[in-house]
């Protein structure tokens, strides 16, 4: 499996059937046609790093050795259950971290507070 980023089209992956909302090709069928947001739950954070990995715009890792999100300004969120919007362009990458996070501590929800990813899902 190669590495993932929020930047460049992983290599190898099929190209989008449909629109991501408005504008975005950066989609794949299924996905849910509406913004969503990511928290994570610090409590059950390994520090794995893949959600790092796989989107360094949304995540970040702090001093403590696990991970946080960040805002659209890039700063990390750290109170306990913050969420933040994720970009369009980020949001195959976030669902990919979120399916595959052995902390299984990754909540991604839609506008409407609808789990997308994650433990809830």
């Amino acid at each position: 499996m190669g590495i993932h980023n929020d930047v460049a089209q992983r290599p190898g992956a099929p190209a989008p059937a449909q629109a991501y909302g408005p504008s975005s090709p950066d989609s794949l069928p299924g996905e849910p046609a509406q913004a969503v947001s990511v928290r994570i739950n610090q409590d059950l954070c390994t520090g794995d790093g893949l959600c790092v990995e796989y989107s360094p715009t949304v995540f970040e890792f702090d001093i403590d050795g696990l991970a946080y999100v960040k805002d659209g300004l890039g700063d990390l969120q750290t109170a306990p259950g913050a969420a933040v919007e994720v970009p369009t362009r980020c949001i195959r990458d976030v669902l990919d971290a979120a399916d595959g996070c052995p902390g299984n501590c990754i909540h991604v929800v839609a506008a409407d507070g609808t789990p997308v990813a994650g433990p809830d899902a």
